[in-house]
């Protein structure tokens, strides 16, 4: 009688014979990039739910993190309705491509491919680079773009907090969503364009944060500003609560960049260490700014540094060496708090839009910046490991000038296609409800807008009674002047 064959040494979870386990399938590239997704999406949620809540005047705390949590939802219900298809499906113009669901599973358990077209050499018949093929499925992508295009909204929702007409938000998310990001979405990283052309954004410097600020502060010259005494005194509700939104924020960074490679390689922890190291270079020159010039360290300076090092970083994450993520690092710790502290207070349009955090310096300035030292820092070895072109940073030689000029323009057409199309959607959005809160709700808050309070103070949650909110006013309650980073917070 024959011995019982030897059991299989193999787990059967790994064993590649599985329906849900197709011989193309990397389980650990799969988990890195599920793991970076959630990443990226808890730096939405709770992350930027919990700054937002905490960074505004007390009694905006409630409408501001529910800005931030309902855009969450309306993305990927957008995304994986039409908007994925749109940023990385097949062609329709050479910035836009077709839309379409993601939805069915014969698309969702197939293979990842991204994005759909193939990089030609000049001859347009010799393949450079062939699409990128992740060791798994379409759903795994669908996700991690879809919490990127959700996080965009949310930043851009910075710019008007206090006063935007939430019904107003409620249409903007999808329209803009449709019409912007997507655009810019396809155009670096779905094959479009500048994708095509070289240009440079390998975790969404240009993308993400630039197409949110500029949008952010042509959204807040259309809304309007918020109420006087608001601008002139809008102090953080609980500092202690900010730091911990900031800091799911930073930590979430590790998923923003170093899933952008779409597998678990070296250059993933290149991507990961470079976010770290620009990060806290910048928090700490923007504080030692403050010093300097203001004689006090501010928290929400350091927080604003610390948001400015990550942006920066962003479209070179995984394409620069270490010493030229620290030379970056001082730079956004720097230039966009000259922006921010000196221009900002000089110049006369700048003072006449109410940017409410500051997101045209913190993402748009650092973002523009960043995508432009991408192009004079990205080095040649590690920009083969990544990108779909043959390409370098300036300090290299070479073809380095001229990728400069291709990060200048790469960026010029987001800002231009933001500055725009945000006013078109503002413009038609106040055609049927109005932009800004009315009066009335203004001067109450999260009470008249949502029936809400973040917290009881006078009362235990009891309706709205006005004998008992005069007396508890954020206004009386810090008579003094700010300073530094919350004159413009």
């Amino acid at each position: 009688m024959a011995a019982p064959p030897p059991p299989n040494p193999v787990p059967a979870a790994y064993r590649a014979t599985l329906p849900a386990v197709p011989d193309w399938l990397n389980k650990g590239d799969n988990a890195w990039q599920m793991v970076s997704a959630t990443l990226v999406g808890l730096q939405s949620v709770p992350g930027l739910v919990i700054l937002y809540g905490s960074i505004v005047k007390k009694k905006w705390a409630v409408n501001s993190a529910f800005m931030a949590l309902y855009a969450f939802a309306a993305v990927i219900i957008c995304w994986v309705t039409w908007a994925y298809r749109m940023s990385f499906g097949d062609k329709l113009l050479p910035f836009w491509g077709k839309a379409g669901p993601a939805l069915g599973q014969k698309f969702l358990i197939k293979q990842a491919i991204l994005p759909e077209t193939t990089q030609f050499y000049k001859d347009h018949t010799t393949v450079e680079t062939p699409t990128a093929t992740p060791l798994y499925p379409m759903a795994s992508m669908v996700w991690f773009q879809g919490v990127f295009a959700a996080i965009t909204l949310i930043l851009l929702a910075g710019s008007v907090l206090g006063r935007m007409n939430f019904r107003a938000w409620m249409m903007f998310v999808p329209l803009w969503l449709t019409c912007s990001y997507t655009v810019g979405a396809f155009s670096l990283w779905g094959g479009g364009f500048l994708f095509h052309w070289g240009v440079m954004d390998y975790s969404g410097g240009y993308v993400i944060h630039l197409s949110s600020g500029m949008a952010g502060l042509t959204t807040a010259f259309w809304v309007g500003p918020r109420l006087t005494k608001d601008r002139e005194r809008f102090p953080p509700n609980n500092v202690l609560l900010m730091l911990a939104g900031a800091g799911l924020l930073w930590m979430g960074w590790a998923g923003f960049n170093g899933g952008d490679p779409y597998t678990a390689n070296i250059d993933s922890s290149m991507a990961v260490l470079n976010t770290n190291i620009c990060a806290a270079t910048s928090l700490l020159v923007w504080t030692w700014l403050d010093v300097i010039f203001f004689k006090k360290p501010s928290v929400i300076g350091a927080v604003q540094g610390m948001i400015t090092g990550l942006v920066c970083i962003t479209p070179a994450a995984g394409l620069v060496q270490g010493w030229a993520a620290i030379i970056m690092g001082i730079l956004s710790g720097s230039i966009p708090w000259f922006t921010m502290m000196i221009v900002h207070k000089r110049w006369t349009l700048l003072q006449k839009i109410d940017d409410t955090l500051g997101v045209f310096h913190t993402h748009a300035v650092a973002g523009y910046l960043g995508g432009i030292l991408t192009g004079f820092f990205a080095e040649p070895e590690l920009c083969a490991l990544f990108l779909p072109v043959t390409t370098r940073g300036g300090v290299y030689g070479g073809s380095g000038g001229v990728q400069i000029l291709k990060q200048l323009a790469g960026g010029a057409f987001i800002i231009g296609w933001n500055v725009v199309v945000t006013s078109v959607v503002c413009v038609v959005i106040g055609l049927v409800v109005p932009l800004r809160m009315p009066e009335e709700q203004l001067l109450i808050g999260d009470d008249a807008v949502h029936g809400e309070e973040a917290y009881a103070l006078w009362g235990d949650g009891e309706k709205y009674d006005s004998t008992q909110h005069e007396f508890i006013s954020d206004d009386t309650a810090h008579p003094q002047p700010s300073i530094g980073a919350t004159q413009v917070v």
